[in-house]
């Protein structure tokens, strides 16, 4: 040992002239954290916890290192988000902009498709005859056919009343095309004022209805018969006025 490192031992009782060994959890939480970035960064969707689970060093804290890698994304060109209860990468919203021209434009869908839809997500488990009731207008199966092959809404169930309507809800699919991570994150009555869905005096006693997609039939519902999920496609033709 050198004058000066016998020095520095004297002066410093914590002082080790070994290296420290620190090579329990530190070098096996940096590749877990870059096993879980690699897998997210190639997955065409989301991964949840379990989804990662087994293709990361054994004991690795998940959720933790999920935590970690959205905090280091958060100002950069894409971030880590969660949505429908899984993590996936997305380009920053603010930089959307820099993108338009390379987003390939989708088919809009009618306004009878767009009401359709916002009865389903907040209304959940609905009926058609309930959507029509909300709606003021028949609702075409077509409409319903459409948002089905979209994979946003599917059948739940069936309704305890006369003739066992079929109930629609909501996919996880529809929470990962509108990046929200649970179904509860939809826009409330002060949010959907403040973004100009809704005008002028609000009666008194509005509110926004607290939707549930949980996968649990309600106590109203019965399960589907086993045929209905089998059934061929039809896509008819909306042929609905527009109000």
């Amino acid at each position: 040992m050198s004058q000066n490192t016998q020095r520095d031992a004297e002066n410093d009782p914590g002082f080790d002239d070994e290296p420290t060994d620190n090579s329990g959890a530190g070098p096996d939480r940096d590749e877990a954290m870059r096993v879980v970035e690699a897998l997210l960064f190639a997955s065409a969707t989301p991964l949840g916890v379990e989804d990662l689970t087994g293709r990361v060093p054994e004991g690795a804290d998940i959720e933790g290192i999920l935590q970690d890698l959205s905090g280091f994304y958060a100002g950069r060109g894409v971030n880590l988000v969660r949505v429908a209860g899984k993590w996936t990468f997305r380009t920053a919203s603010d930089l959307s902009f820099v993108l338009a021209r390379d987003v390939v434009e989708q088919r809009k869908l009618s306004r009878a498709a767009m009401e359709t839809l916002a009865i389903v997500a907040y209304h959940q488990p609905v009926t058609r005859a309930e959507i029509e009731e909300i709606r003021g207008v028949a609702t075409s199966k077509g409409t319903l056919d459409l948002l089905m092959e979209t994979g946003w809404i599917r059948l739940r169930g069936r309704r305890r009343v006369p003739g066992r309507p079929v109930t629609y809800g909501t996919t996880p699919h529809f929470l990962e095309h509108f990046g929200l991570d649970v179904i509860e994150d939809l826009p409330g009555l002060e949010e959907l004022k403040g973004a100009g869905f809704i005008e002028g005096r609000v009666p008194s006693g509005l509110s926004v209805p607290v939707p549930t997609d949980s996968d649990t039939l309600q106590p109203d519902e019965d399960p589907l018969d086993g045929d209905e999920l089998f059934q061929p496609l039809v896509i008819e033709s909306e042929g609905e006025p527009e109000p």
